[in-house]
């Protein structure tokens, strides 16, 4: 969060720089939005071009491009703006040192003014706003899960396998003999008849011997 908003100050002081420079002094006192864009790939007249047709046109671009990049937190739209302030300036230096036979810096309204060094100043700051952002963050995606699912668990090494709360099914009942089979059934006992009956007047006369 900190990153992007050094970043993004950094790259709205450059982009303002960038876009100022053209209302400046680029060479021998003659302003940036003297000098028509179509100049850079034609070569460098005398002939003073319109305002939005001048050096501002794409630094218009530049700021547009870091707006953008500012509100999207986009690294690569603000380093690109700082790469067009930068090459449109340097395309403007090498057009002016093919018309002038050479480039000269001078103090007194002469050579190359202060709008060439708020442009490249701009575009310097641009880049460095881009490399100080740190973008946008990209949450992992998440899956969200029924309430009434269960989360899966795993037993650890730390503690105890988790409890399973799950009933187990009670096992079938043993097959058992049916009450009227059991009720109904009959065994033939044999009757022995030389055995005497028991009388407990003749076992008192004749006890039976004491082992």
């Amino acid at each position: 969060m900190i990153r992007n908003i050094a970043g993004s100050v950094l790259a709205l002081a450059g982009a303002t720089a960038a876009v100022w420079s053209p209302f400046r002094a680029w060479y021998d006192g003659r302003h940036g939005r003297d000098y028509a864009i179509d100049e850079l790939f034609t070569g460098i007249t005398d002939a003073k071009g319109e305002l939005l047709g001048s050096m501002l046109a794409p630094f218009l671009f530049a700021t547009l491009l870091t707006l953008l990049g500012v509100v999207l937190r986009s690294r690569l739209l603000v380093a690109f703006a700082g790469l067009v302030v930068l090459g449109f300036t340097v395309l403007w230096m090498v057009r002016v040192g093919q018309a002038e036979g050479s480039l000269t810096v001078g103090g007194d309204g002469t050579g190359l003014g202060d709008g060439v060094a708020n442009a490249f100043g701009g575009g310097v700051l641009l880049l460095l706003g881009a490399l100080v952002m740190s973008g946008r963050s990209h949450a992992p995606h998440r899956v969200d899960r029924p309430d009434h699912e269960p989360r899966p668990t795993h037993p650890t090494l730390d503690g105890p396998p988790p409890d399973d709360t799950s009933t187990p099914e009670a096992p079938p009942p043993y097959p058992q003999a049916s009450a009227p089979y059991a009720a109904t059934q009959t065994y033939d006992v044999p009757v022995r008849d030389d055995v005497p009956a028991w009388d407990p007047e003749r076992e008192r006369e004749n006890p039976p011997p004491k082992s």
